[in-house]
């Protein structure tokens, strides 16, 4: 799996160019990349177009959450986090709520390793992952709870502001470049440790999750010159009016201190092409992830699931970065290729057919059942049966695909329970052409996406001779509403976890602190050549492909 941080599907809007554009060369010399024509793909390059063109691409898929870590915990658990307190950045989700990773060693005998970006609060940093190669790259304590009883109040020591908007441009080095380096260093290893370990070796479930390109925007020129004398335009909604805006976007405003600076169109346009930029960058990780998997002949039975946590406005209706349930910040890639499956080459599943991330745990449940009615695990008892400890809220990407439809249930849902909001939770719900939004105190939205793409046109405040029709279909969504959770008792829990987790974090910060950041493991005793080992049977023991036996007379 390799997910992406804040990557936008809906970015190639913003690449505009000829058709048929230039090569440009990785840092592979034989890897030639292109930008891909996809919509929907435009700004990651020829590895998603290879992976769309291999599987299935799914039009429509949303995260469960425009956050980092509400998003993840859903994508892990295949739950919304209104029922596992993923509710904002730093929510502890209990050690006792399994994940996709507690199921595929429990009933499969999977080794699961992650390498990268969680965001996994509190002292579990592992959450059924056996292996995690790098430390996360965000804070696992509890100081950036939000506090509901102030929604008014801007935290300016971790809240988001412009400064990444009117600060981009190229960086030699960052503290995101620096992580995703390690990253991906450690996904390329364990692919390569997984095939050294020779046909004895438990299957692998590598979870490899790139920062990138989440902001601030500062890409390597590397990447920043693909995009050279290339046209990327102005956002297509321009930021309105106050009196003409939704109460959510002017709340995003003043919690991002939107007006603090002046943004001016070269710093939007600067902004945007090192926000594509940063997409190649985590284009060409993707790719030397495939070469590896090639190199090692493990390409044949690995199935590959491309997704992000969220999107990215990008300047859109005048926002930036996440928060919002606006297309550009709620919906993500989503890609899988599972071999073998020709069926499935080139598959699209179309926009009226919404997924989202609740839908991995299952998906990823289907792909090791199959493979273990195959036979290719190493469980005595191939007719292995899930049973779920908890009801999910998610289901399998591949039945949906068989089937064109989305079988258990229609409707896809996210939720924002974290900063900005009002005090009280907010709700969207994601039904083939139509996307409808909720929250106590502000007015209902519901946008037609087949008509009206750019949600320019709220149908739920527009009186046409329609209106029947729009009356309808409000009516279908706030029943769903209802039923998709208790709004006050949601909003009770928020409260209360809000209120212990400040306490907490002024208790843990007094005095002598002790950390929950993971401290990656390793053994160098046993790294590399010591002088304990064989030194020619351990050369031959790290080398893939393995070369001839040595075996010389003396032996």
């Amino acid at each position: 799996v390799v997910m992406a941080d804040q990557l936008t599907p809906m970015a190639s809007a913003a690449t505009a160019g000829p058709a048929s554009p230039p090569t440009w060369t990785a840092s592979s010399a034989t890897r030639v990349q292109s930008r891909l024509e996809t919509p929907g793909y435009t700004c990651l390059g020829i590895e998603a177009h290879s992976q769309a063109r291999d599987g299935v691409r799914f039009a429509s898929a949303y995260c469960n959450a425009p956050l980092c870590t509400p998003g993840r915990y859903a994508f892990v658990t295949g739950r919304h986090g209104s029922k596992t307190g993923g509710y904002d950045n730093a929510s502890y989700m209990p050690s006792t709520m399994p994940t996709f990773a507690h199921y595929l060693r429990s009933h499969f005998g999977y080794r699961t390793a992650v390498t990268g970006k969680m965001h996994f609060v509190g002292p579990d940093q592992l959450h059924g992952f056996e292996e995690r190669y790098t430390t996360d790259v965000y804070p696992s304590d509890y100081g950036w709870v939000p506090d509901w009883t102030r929604p008014d109040e801007r935290v300016d020591l971790w809240y988001h502001n412009a400064g990444a908007v009117v600060q981009s441009g190229i960086a030699a080095i960052s503290n995101q470049l620096e992580y995703d380096d390690e990253v991906g260093a450690a996904a390329l290893r364990a692919i390569y440790d997984h095939a050294r370990r020779g046909e004895d070796a438990r299957p692998l479930c590598l979870l490899a999750s790139f920062i990138h390109p989440h902001d601030p925007y500062a890409a390597r020129r590397k990447y920043w010159d693909l995009y050279e004398d290339r046209e990327i335009p102005m956002p297509t909604t321009p930021r309105p009016k106050p009196a003409d805006n939704d109460p959510h976007s002017l709340r995003l405003e003043k919690a991002m201190a939107l007006d603090a600076v002046d943004i001016s169109d070269a710093d939007i346009l600067r902004a945007r092409r090192a926000y594509l930029a940063n997409a190649s960058y985590v284009d060409e990780w993707l790719g030397r992830l495939r070469d590896a998997l090639d190199e090692t002949g493990l390409a044949e039975d690995t199935s590959i699931l491309l997704i992000a946590d969220h999107g990215d406005m990008l300047g859109e209706r005048g926002l930036w970065y996440k928060m919002s349930f606006y297309e550009w910040s709620v919906r993500v890639p989503c890609v899988l290729y599972v071999p073998g499956r020709e069926d499935l080459r080139g598959r699209v599943v179309p926009t009226e057919v919404p997924v989202s991330q609740v839908d991995v745990l299952p998906t990823l449940l289907r792909l090791a059942t199959d493979a273990a009615a195959a036979g290719a695990t190493p469980k005595e008892d191939s007719s292995v049966v899930v049973e779920l400890v908890d009801a999910i809220d998610g289901e399998d990407l591949l039945a949906i695909a068989e089937s064109g439809t989305r079988v258990v249930d229609s409707v896809v849902a996210a939720e924002y329970l974290a900063e900005a909001a009002p005090g009280q939770p907010m709700l969207m719900l994601r039904e083939g052409r139509y996307k409808y939004t909720t929250c106590p105190g502000d007015p209902d939205q519901l946008f037609d996406l087949v008509a009206d793409p750019n949600e320019v046109d709220d149908l739920a405040k527009k009186k046409t001779s329609s209106e029947e029709t729009t009356a309808s279909v409000l009516e279908r969504f706030r029943a769903r509403a209802k039923q998709h959770w208790d709004v006050d008792a949601v909003r009770t829990a928020v409260l209360e976890s809000q209120r212990r987790r400040r306490l907490l974090t002024k208790a843990l910060q007094t005095g002598k602190r002790q950390s929950w950041d993971w401290q990656p493991r390793r053994d160098a005793s046993e790294e590399y050549t010591r002088s304990h080992h064989d030194l020619t049977v351990n050369d031959a023991l790290l080398r893939w492909p393995r070369p001839p036996p040595f075996e010389p007379r003396w032996r």
